[in-house]
């Protein structure tokens, strides 16, 4: 046997008894038991028997996951009666040693069987060569850590001259979980890990990997200034340890148009590097810049990212819908027509041109919006199953519209900037094409000064809402408008249309 399967061997050992005297200590079940609940098979093929002692019937499952169905392993019996029965264990022969788990229900209660074939046989591998490699199957991997992507459980990115590989969980030094931060694996270390290949989605990735050696980096990114620019653009700043022999830069080439080096200025093991951004008139972008150093004989390197906001277009929601899917910001204004969500701002939003679905206003539930509300955000276009939408959504501003009878309207002063939601039967209309009419509430009558497809309309875009709708005298209207009056006489000006009710 090797050496070096010696103590993954051991460490295996010790966890399945650890697990199997804790079972029997502390999981004495009077429902099932069973003669051991740890199972050991050839890894040339072969089986195992074990008794299990049961009050009621039983059944047994294998343990599966997306990435292991247990297809190897057979039970002689998956269901039994009262009493004793023996079942056994058998699978075929392997060439990598594998586990699985058993477990045993019955009277509500279950008993675990932990099954392990042969012995784990650790592969040296390259990235390239682990991604080929079949899930299950044990690699030794050495490379770069590049990102971080969960410091709890150990989540991040290994990088060797082949490729990268994304890590799935780290083990502690005793083979614990979310204890990653003990490591101290920091990006830019060189990072020698063992453990299971496996897979997500069918993207490959290492599981539960645990930690073999740790080669500190001699280039560190210690902080950095201004990692979020605007889109006028700007200096960023990068802060570096750096022990090797001088540093140098990497820009991607994507990145090459719009970010430049102004300076480099290092004393002792400190490093400044200074870079300018030019100036974002599109989408939101970001880029990886990678900075490396020697000892003379091997080299070393870390990693940061600098992202910079893109300029936001005003747009109708008929202008956004259009739009494709992508990173580009947009300022959207209009009436909240529904909320769907008011936790999380899962919202309708419609202007004069259209209307669109929000997927969530950050903050929303503090900010007191309810239906009817005018609005202003900016976010992203995207799209959920083909639907279009607004994501990563952030309120400018908001108008709050009372609701109000017609007679409460009445005794208002004028003011062109308070909004209300005002319903009415239609009496009479005046002019089709601007939407001038009389509605009435109760006893209340009063004049409508335009009406509007919605907010934002100007010119040709403010005519022939009556006609495009259906909608005549007799109608129940309700409106967003604001209170003013002509020549002494009150009326409720530039009326936005809000909803109708046909009188047929």
């Amino acid at each position: 046997m090797k050496l070096k399967n010696i103590f993954p061997f051991f460490v295996a050992m010790l966890a399945l008894m650890t697990s199997c005297n804790d079972e029997e200590t502390m999981t004495l079940l009077p429902e099932i038991q069973v003669s051991s609940s740890f199972v050991t098979l050839p890894q040339d093929g072969g089986s195992t028997s074990i008794t299990v002692t049961a009050k009621d019937s039983w059944t047994a499952e294998k343990v599966t996951t997306e990435k292991d169905a247990v297809e190897w392993l057979t039970i002689s019996s998956t269901t039994g009666a009262a009493g004793e029965t023996e079942i056994s264990f058998s699978a075929p022969s392997a060439i990598d040693g594998r586990t699985a788990e058993v477990l045993l229900n019955c009277g509500g209660k279950t008993q675990r069987i932990n099954i392990m074939q042969g012995l784990a046989q650790i592969s040296e591998a390259t990235v390239e060569e682990a991604k080929a490699a079949p899930d299950g199957k044990t690699l030794r991997i050495t490379g770069v850590c590049t990102n971080i992507t969960n410091t709890l459980y150990g989540n991040w990115y290994l990088t060797d001259d082949t490729g990268e590989l994304y890590i799935y969980g780290t083990l502690d030094k005793k083979g614990g979980t979310k204890n990653f931060e003990s490591l101290g694996l920091e990006v830019g270390d060189e990072v020698t890990i063992e453990g299971p290949k496996g897979s997500y989605k069918g993207d490959p990735q290492m599981v539960n990997v645990m930690v073999i050696q740790i080669n500190k980096s001699l280039v560190k990114v210690d902080s950095v200034q201004n990692a979020v620019l605007t889109d006028q653009g700007g200096e960023f700043v990068a802060y570096l340890t750096c022990k090797g022999q001088g540093v140098s830069v990497e820009i991607p080439e994507d990145a090459k148009s719009w970010l430049s080096i102004s300076s480099i200025q290092s004393a002792g093991t400190n490093t400044v590097v200074k870079f300018k951004a030019e100036a974002n008139n599109d989408e939101d972008r970001e880029t990886t810049l990678t900075f490396r150093t020697t000892d003379g004989s091997k080299n070393y390197s870390t990693q940061t990212t600098i992202s910079q906001a893109g300029a936001i277009v005003d747009a109708t929601i008929a202008e956004f819908l259009a739009a494709p899917v992508g990173d580009r910001q947009y300022r959207l204004s209009g009436v909240i027509s529904d909320i769907s969500d008011a936790t999380s701002g899962k919202l309708n939003l419609r202007d004069f041109s259209g209307e669109t679905y929000v997927y969530k206003v950050q903050d929303f539930a503090t900010k007191g919006l309810k239906e009817g509300d005018i609005i202003t955000i900016v976010g992203k276009r995207a799209a959920y199953q083909g639907s279009p939408q607004v994501s990563g959504a952030v309120l400018e501003s908001s108008i709050s519209v009372t609701t109000a009878t017609i007679a409460e309207v009445l005794t208002k002063p004028d003011d062109a900037s308070t909004y209300f939601m005002v319903t009415g039967v239609i009496t009479n209309i005046d002019n089709p094409t601007y939407g001038n009419l009389y509605f009435r509430d109760g006893d209340s009558e009063i004049l409508l000064y335009g009406c509007y497809p919605g907010y934002g309309a100007t010119g040709d875009d403010r005519k022939y809402l009556l006609a495009d709708k259906g909608i005549k005298v007799g109608d129940t209207l309700t409106v967003i408008a604001t209170k003013g009056s002509y020549k002494g006489t009150p009326q409720l000006a530039h009326g936005l249309y809000f909803s109708h009710v046909s009188a047929e």
